[in-house]
Order: C-alpha cells, then structure tokens, then sequence
C-alpha cells in the first residue's frame, strides 16, 4: 500500500505560505505505510519537533489496479472518499528546505497520515463540490471545498499513474485549504465531510 500526497493544491493555503510560484504539474509526495494512523488511535507528539501542524484534506481510496490512467476514465479508479490529516513537522521542514535538503522527515514520519472512516463518493452528486472542515476541542480552525482545488481529484489520478503504477488500497492525500497550524498535547480532532464526523482521535 502507498500513501500519496499533493502539495499546495489550494490557492488560499498558497497564499497563507507564502507561496508565489504556480506549478504546471500538482506538486507530489509520498508517505511510506508506516506513516498510517487509524481507527481512532491518538496521535503521539513526536520528540524531534516543536511545531507540529494538522493539515486536512479529502483522502481518495485507489479501488482497482491503473496505469498511464487518461484523465477522462480516473474516476472508475477510485470509490471511497475520507477527510485525513497530513501531519507536518513545520520547523523540521523549514530547517530542511533553508539546507536545500529533502524534507520527507518533515511529512513522512511515522502516524504522519492520520485517516478517518470511509465512504462511498456515490453519497454525493460531485465530487469536486465537496465540503469538509476540522474541529479541534470542539471549535472549527479549518474549512475547504473540494471546487477549490487546483488540480482535480481525476486531473491527479491520471498524473500520479504516469509515474506509479496504483494498486487496490493506495491513498491519496489530495491537498488542504488554508487554515494550517499547530497541535498540542490533550487536543481532541474530528474532522467532517459536510455534517458527517468521519475522524475522531486525540493527541497525546
């Protein structure tokens, strides 16, 4: 099973990082299987990083084997949808890229890939109209809408199959919206699609 991510796929995250550049391509990453979180379980501070930030995002569940997937045919490849969390070790992040070093140590790490329940995206009549949100001790820090996407969910199917071949189970972390920042011990998460809480964890 892989773990794949897009970076800076909402402008208005863009802007909050101060990100001036546009790629042409979605900017891609990849966590390994180890960096999974699931079925609730908390979240343990790691030890190498003092500024620990949640980043919520729509996650896709790959349901069939694709290769040099056209755009047109990438929504037969996916059936499941979830909200996630891409946890960043942002200080760890910013001293990598400052070296011009590769800062998977930053995303990668493991639990990094927090995910919730899955549901089937025949629930909603577009998948590019989807609205999410995080609640952190019970007050939202966090919202987007999938329509604000620079890249679409199919548009990063079909790129990813370029270079990758997917496989029945990969997940795609499909990017976040503005409205990143920090967790601390005894934070309570639950991050929603419209009005349904599909994660639910704390940190510890």
């Amino acid at each position: 099973m892989k773990i794949f991510a897009i970076g800076l796929n909402y402008a208005s995250h863009n802007k909050e990082m101060k990100r001036t550049f546009v790629s042409e391509e979605p900017v891609l990453f990849m966590k390994p299987d180890t960096a999974l979180l699931k079925d609730g379980k908390p979240f343990l501070l790691p030890d190498f990083s003092d500024e620990m930030h949640y980043e919520t995002e729509i996650v896709v569940k790959v349901n069939r084997l694709g290769k040099t997937i056209a755009e047109r045919f990438a929504h037969r490849y996916y059936d499941e949808i979830t909200v996630g969390i891409d946890f960043t070790a942002r200080d760890l992040q910013r001293k990598q890229k400052e070296l011009g070093l590769p800062w998977e140590i930053a995303k990668s790490f493991d639990n990094s890939a927090a995910i919730g329940e899955f549901i089937s995206k025949s629930e909603f009549e577009d998948i590019q109209n989807i609205n999410f949100h995080l609640d952190i001790n019970e007050s939202t820090v966090q919202q987007g809408n999938t329509k604000d996407m620079i890249y679409s969910v199919d548009r990063i199917i079909s790129y990813i199959s370029r270079f990758f071949t997917l496989k029945i189970g990969d997940l795609i972390f499909t990017g976040t919206p503005a409205g990143i920042g920090a967790v601390n011990i005894n934070d309570h998460l639950q991050g929603y699609i419209e009005d349904r809480k599909l994660l639910d964890f704390r940190v510890k």
